[in-house]
């Protein structure tokens, strides 16, 4: 039999066992060297690459009924070939970590609450304050588990534990009734909607990937809940998949409120004894729903009815480490593989998917209208040309702030950079902060004294002169988060500033406790990166304010205008969602760049087809499918010498060993060109592939270590999955220089 183990290998290894009892997908336990390993069995064959003599006997096996389906298996391995990964890490990245290390799937009971008859009555006289309040409110007449409540309550368990020593609250364990739709809950549905809706119950049963196209405010969850709550109705499941863990708990609030159902949360901030629950959930078919961020996508769906993505553009959903896979695309190929339809949502739909709606493949479903009729926020371009601004801020955004203020409404401020400042300059002798480790600008964090660099994580405490020349003439240079924080606390005394970026929402569910205290709808103003810029429904939120757009108008990365549009429209579309209107402002040096005005005339439709066009011409994806070796060193001369290697090997590879030895060198011979330096091309099949060269990263020293890296494209996928294919075993067998890393990215979502 086969055994995948989880080693950065490309191969499985062979031991011998009973084929009836260790079926496909069953996790055993087997000799390793001088270890004994946990593996996932693959297959079964009648020969071993090896003598039979020599093959070792499976030590156990630790699972009676497989662990991951057929169809879950044969999708991973499949994944595993497109995106180049090594067999053992994606099957047991699939896994919860609980259960990669053979643990029983019995030992994980479920924790749930319920409030009892006096609790309810409790609830019902409002007895109780602060979070014994909120935690009988969200119990209501439910019974939800303890990851259900970290989600909606963060800190619930000391108000349970109050509520419990005086019989309010009482632990119980999950009904079983079927799953169905609460009564009375549903909104009417808009024309668009409705129509929308449709055209998804109405293709029936088998594959069908639509695109859920809606403006902002449209109205495209609802669409997902009626979907769903037909796929309830059917007695099957339905997968949702959000791009951030921020998403996740204004999701669970919506299905809570519509479903009576089981619902498994999967994202990577819950405990491992609960995500392993919530996975055994879904792979039972006990969860008529399962909910979750990117890895999600490999929860088992026995019953599958429907699949979810919201956000579908979103670059989050594509690994940027270890197995490099795109969990919408990885949620296209489950679809189709269970038969079932899938639903890709956003107001700003990526290239990629344009692409396919135009050639057909995809069936785009528009929402244009936002619901109530809520119009449409104007947006307000400043020029700010020979403007002086306080803070980077232009006199007319200030006005529209305080006249937000006054009205008693809510700002957000977007700026994409955390810290205070991005440089710290000495205006006597022009030296700046750098990181010694990557030769980039430090961050300067004036709240804690401290330079941090954003690459690598160092970090020093900020000097308080110069270090070059002693003055005492250090100047912040740019604004970040923090910077526009104080600046807004000093303007605006009273009202309370609330600064969301990464580095303010590092403990668990900050996130969500800080929009909390914007529930009320008092008057607020927010500071934030891109973490607001998806899916966060704010009712009394009406003036946005983006500032720094244009580093995205002058960035080299061909996916630059592309997110720069998605973003303006996605951070706009925070304003007036409810039924005060909202108004936008953008900030900008380039007021007539031909993106700005595209996007800002015609919308994101025409933003996305000029998008199109540069692509074509460019020859840059949807028109062309790129892989990108990317490697990493201390030492330059041996990552040199590997990248070269690694770029002879795909030019000039070498027979493969062994039983395939004939057929490796009839594809060598399809290809086998010369090539001097970058920018070459060989054929595979009459289609040519472009290798590119090896060349210096953008970001050529990080962490300390030398980086470059090796651009493969072709017009044709198959070409290029050729080219992969034969590639991936000669770089795994090139020398390894001591502290090398290297990694292979198909489809990448950035060239950095």
């Amino acid at each position: 039999m086969r055994v995948a183990l989880p080693l950065p290998l490309p191969q499985t290894f062979d031991y011998l066992a009973d084929s009836s009892a260790a079926r496909p997908g069953c996790r055993v336990r087997v000799p390793f060297g001088r270890s004994h390993r946990i593996g996932i069995v693959v297959g079964t064959s009648a020969q071993a690459d090896v003598a039979v003599e020599r093959l070792k006997p499976v030590d156990a096996v630790l699972d009676t009924v497989p662990l991951l389906d057929s169809g879950l298996l044969a999708n991973l391995q499949r994944a595993a070939g497109y995106w180049c990964g090594a067999i053992g890490d994606v099957l047991f990245g699939a896994l919860p970590l609980a259960l990669r290390d053979g643990r029983a799937t019995t030992g994980f009971a479920e924790e749930c609450w319920r409030s009892s008859h006096a609790g309810a009555a409790a609830h019902a006289a409002r007895t109780r304050r602060g979070k014994s309040a909120e935690l009988l409110g969200i119990l209501g007449d439910s019974t939800l588990s303890a990851s259900e409540l970290d989600t909606l309550l963060p800190g619930w368990r000391a108000a349970a534990r109050r509520l419990d020593a005086t019989h309010l609250i009482e632990r119980t364990q999950r009904s079983r009734d079927p799953p169905q739709a609460r009564d009375g809950a549903a909104p009417i549905l808009t024309d668009e909607q409705a129509d929308a809706l449709a055209a998804v119950l109405s293709s029936g049963a088998g594959f069908h990937t639509f695109v859920l196209h809606g403006v902002t405010g449209s109205g495209k969850t609802e669409v997902y809940l009626r979907a769903t709550e037909r796929v309830i109705r059917d007695g099957k499941q339905a997968l949702w998949l959000v791009p951030e863990i921020g998403l996740v708990p204004q999701a669970l609030r919506r299905l809570r409120t519509r479903f009576d159902a089981r619902i498994a949360v999967l994202h990577s901030n819950l405990a491992d004894g609960d995500r392993a629950r919530a996975w055994l959930d879904a792979r039972s078919g006990d969860a008529a729903i399962v909910l979750g961020t990117r890895s999600a996508v490999f929860a088992p769906l026995p019953n599958a009815g429907l699949i979810v993505v919201d956000e579908e553009h979103d670059a989050s959903y594509k690994q940027q480490e270890g197995f490099r896979y795109h969990a919408r695309d990885f949620a296209l190929l489950r679809a189709q593989s269970l038969g079932v339809p899938i639903l890709l949502g956003s107001a700003t739909p990526s290239l990629e998917t344009l692409a396919n709606v135009e050639a057909g493949r995809y069936t785009r479903l528009r929402l244009q209208h936002r619901v109530h009729a809520r119009t449409p926020s104007p947006v307000h371009v400043l020029d700010l040309r020979n403007l002086k601004l306080a803070h980077g801020l232009s006199p007319a955004l200030l006005g529209a702030l305080d006249a937000c203020v006054a009205r008693g409404e809510q700002a957000l401020v977007f700026k994409n950079r955390r810290g205070y400042a991005p440089v710290l300059l000495c205006h006597a002798c022009g030296w700046h902060a750098a990181c010694p480790n990557c030769e980039k600008p430090l961050t300067l964090y004036r709240g804690r004294r401290q330079l941090l660099c954003h690459h690598c994580g160092h970090s020093q405490r900020a000097p308080d002169t110069c270090p070059n020349c002693s003055a005492a003439s250090l100047l912040p240079q740019g604004h970040g988060t923090e910077r526009l924080e104080e600046a807004l606390v000093a303007r605006y005394p009273g009202v309370p500033v609330l600064r969301v970026d990464r580095d303010s929402t590092r403990r668990r569910n900050a996130f969500d406790q800080l929009l909390d205290k914007l529930a009320d709808g008092k008057p607020a103003i927010l500071v934030g990166t891109q973490m607001l810029a998806k899916g966060h429904d704010l009712p009394n939120l009406t003036t946005v304010a983006i500032v720094g757009v244009d580093e995205g108008l002058r960035s080299v990365d061909f996916h630059a205008g592309e997110r720069l549009a998605q973003l303006i429209v996605q951070v706009a579309g925070r304003a007036g969602r409810a039924s005060k209107p909202g108004q936008v402002w953008l900030q900008t040096h380039e007021p007539d760049h031909p993106l700005l005005t595209t996007l800002l005339k015609g919308g994101y439709d025409a933003a996305s087809a000029l998008q199109l066009g540069e692509r074509l011409a460019s020859g840059f994806p949807p028109f062309a499918h790129l892989a990108l070796l990317r490697a990493e060193c201390r030492q330059r001369d041996a990552l040199d010498g590997f990248m070269t290697a690694a770029r002879d090997a795909i030019t000039h590879p070498l027979p493969r060993k062994g039983g395939s030895k004939g057929r490796a060198q009839s594809a060598d011979a399809q290809h086998r060109v010369d090539v001097a330096g970058p920018g070459q091309e060989f054929s595979l099949q009459n289609v040519p592939v472009r290798v590119t060269g090896p060349l210096a990263a953008p970001m050529p020293l990080r962490a300390g270590r030398h980086r470059a890296q090796l651009l493969l494209e072709s017009t044709q996928r198959p070409s290029l999955r050729q080219a992969l294919s034969t590639w991936l075993p000669q770089l795994h067998a090139l020398p390894q220089p001591r502290g090398l890393r290297w990694s292979l990215d198909v489809d990448p979502v950035d060239l950095y």
